[in-house]
């Protein structure tokens, strides 16, 4: 493993304006730049339309908050071309992304297809809406999502497949092996006064029971 430590504690020179920047990586090839769209095209639709998986990045004035989102089957459903709707399922209430949402609107999407190192990203603005029949579109079994994220596209485009082909992510490997859980995480920050076995033991009962 790399050890960084005698580098943070030196002065590094930082990159202070865009022509600077620019000078270290010189010009995107015509391709990079050609391959943006407005609108979902066909090929775009058929990809996103694959994805179960999800991130989603949005900016507030209180920071930033990406976030995870995932379904059983396409994770967003097209409106029409220039828009997408996404359920926003169970979680932890935490509202980081909802919040932002609210107050800014910005966002950006990577949607993953298991299996590809491709990744197509959308840039636009969402707004938030508990319209009931958007809503009732989601329906799983019995159950609605509280709100639905209703995204403007203003940017379609494939992401650069080298940070997944680096990462292996597709490999069929397990590093999973020695992770913390989450149980012993939340006992570490909350010294001991939750988490711990018995949050990770009722994890599966209750994550079944709230999926939706």
């Amino acid at each position: 493993m790399r050890c960084w430590l005698r580098l943070v504690f030196r002065p590094m020179r930082k990159v202070e304006d865009i022509a600077a920047l620019e000078a270290l990586y010189g010009t995107p090839g015509a391709p990079a730049l050609r391959k943006v769209a407005d609108h979902l095209t066909s090929l775009y639709r058929k990809w996103i339309m694959s994805s179960r998986l999800c991130v989603v990045s949005t900016v507030g004035p209180d920071g930033m908050d990406g976030s995870p989102r995932g379904d059983d089957g396409p994770v967003v459903q097209e409106l029409d071309p220039k828009t997408l709707a996404m359920p926003d399922w169970r979680g932890n209430n935490r509202l980081d992304t909802l919040r932002n949402i609210v107050l800014d609107g910005r966002i950006s999407l990577m949607f993953i297809v298991r299996g590809s190192t491709n990744v197509i990203r959308v840039n636009g603005t969402a707004l938030l809406t508990d319209d009931a029949a958007l809503r009732a579109g989601f329906e799983k079994n019995g159950r609605l999502p509280a709100t639905v994220i209703v995204i403007t596209i203003s940017e379609v485009y494939t992401q650069c497949a080298r940070a997944l082909m680096r990462a292996g992510i597709w490999a069929g490997e397990d590093d999973s092996d020695g992770l913390p859980t989450v149980g012993e995480i939340l006992a570490e920050v909350t010294a001991g006064a939750e988490g711990g076995a018995p949050y990770d033991a009722a994890w599966g009962a209750r994550a079944a029971e709230t999926m939706w």
